[in-house]
C-alpha cells in the first residue's frame, strides 16, 4: 500500500477514538513518578503516544511492522518526545529485555497473537516487583480469564468493558465512510480498489453482529512471591 493512501484513509485518526479507553485505565494505575513503559505491539503508536501525554515515563514500543514504526517515529519527532521514547523492531515472540526492567507492560490489541495465558505467564518475568500489566483484549471468554490471573503471579486491580458497539461506532463505520469516499476518487485505480476491497471485507464482519466485537480492559498488579502463594 502506498504511503499517500494509508495517509488518506487515516486509520489513526478514527483509531483515536479510542484514547478515551486508554485514559481510563491509566487513571486506574496508582500513581507512579517517572515509570519506565513497554507498549507491546504498538503498530503506529496512537496508544503509545498517549501513554506519553499521560506519564512523565520513558516508554519503549515494540512491534515488528517497520513501516509502523516508522510513522511512530516520526510522531515521537514531532510531538518532542524523542528524550523519553523509542520504537523497536522486535517480535513478542522474542523480547529479550533483563527481568524486571518495567513498571508498565501495555497491550492493547495484541495479546491475542500470543494467546491471554502466554502472555500473562511470560511478560511477568519483565515486570519490576508491584508493575502492572494492562491489557487491552477481545472480551471472550471473559469469566475464564478473569479466574486465571491469579495462577499467573498477578491481582486484578480492575477491568472495565467497553461499549457493546465500540468498535463500529467509533471505528469501522467511519473508516467504511471513509472508504466510501476514496472509492470514488480511486475509481479507476484496480491496487486501490483492491485494498478498499479487504478494508471493506473486514467492515462488513464487523456490520453483521457488532456487538460479537466487544473488548475490554484488564488491569492488573505484579504479586510478590508471598503474595501469590497467599492467592492461589
Amino acid at each position: 500500500m502506498s504511503k499517500d493512501l494509508l495517509f488518506e484513509i487515516e486509520q489513526d485518526h478514527f483509531r483515536e477514538n479510542f484514547n478515551k479507553y486508554t485514559r481510563k485505565a491509566f487513571q486506574l494505575l496508582p500513581e507512579l513518578e517517572k515509570p519506565r513503559i513497554l507498549d507491546i505491539g504498538c503498530g503506529s503508536g496512537v496508544a503509545t503516544i498517549e501513554l506519553a501525554k499521560l506519564s512523565n515515563g520513558e516508554i519503549i514500543g515494540i512491534d515488528i511492522d517497520q513501516s509502523l514504526l516508522d510513522k511512530l517515529n516520526r510522531k515521537i519527532e514531532e510531538k518532542g518526545f524523542s528524550n523519553r521514547m523509542k520504537a523497536l523492531k522486535c517480535s513478542l515472540f522474542e523480547m529479550d529485555f533483563p527481568d524486571e526492567s518495567f513498571d508498565i507492560i501495555w497491550s492493547e490489541g495484541s495479546i491475542f497473537i500470543i494467546g491471554f495465558e502466554t502472555g500473562l505467564k511470560e511478560w511477568n518475568r519483565l515486570l519490576k516487583t508491584n508493575g502492572f500489566l494492562v491489557v487491552h483484549d477481545e472480551v471472550k471468554n471473559k469469566s475464564n480469564k478473569l479466574k486465571k490471573i491469579p495462577s499467573y503471579g498477578y491481582k486484578l486491580i480492575n477491568y472495565f468493558l467497553l461499549p457493546e458497539d465500540a468498535w463500529w461506532i467509533e471505528y469501522y463505520n467511519p473508516l467504511e465512510i471513509r472508504i466510501k469516499e476514496l472509492r470514488i476518487k480511486y475509481d479507476n485505480d484496480s491496487e486501490a480498489l483492491k485494498i478498499f476491497k479487504k478494508y471493506q471485507n473486514e467492515i462488513d464482519m464487523v456490520k453483521k453482529n457488532p456487538k460479537d466485537y466487544g473488548s475490554i480492559f484488564y488491569i492488573m498488579q505484579k504479586l510478590i512471591p508471598s503474595e501469590r502463594k497467599l492467592e492461589l
